[in-house]
């Protein structure tokens, strides 16, 4: 048995194309593919802070400033009814 390891990119088609040099010809093999993201994509991909995406805060702070919400006794949440009357875009 032999580990082969290989760093690979799998193409905006989501397919992962392999080509791998086994020194062997008219053999029978079986095959275990392990896929591992790279240090890299967990570097990017990994949550800011307390996973939260990147400036999540910025992005949504005072988003409803516009839409006072009130809160009542039993913790409903209750919003403002909507401008049936508005104009629509």
């Amino acid at each position: 048995m032999e580990t082969i390891t290989l760093n690979s990119r799998v193409g905006e088609d989501g397919i992962l194309h392999l080509d791998i040099p086994v020194n062997m010809v008219n053999a029978d093999l079986t095959i275990t593919i392990i896929l591992k993201p790279s240090d890299d994509f967990q570097q990017d991909n990994k949550p800011k802070g307390k996973g939260w995406p990147a400036n999540f805060f910025e992005e949504t702070s005072g988003c409803l400033k516009d839409t006072p919400l009130t809160i009542d006794s039993e913790c409903w949440v209750s919003l403002p009814p909507p401008n049936l009357l508005a104009k629509r875009e």
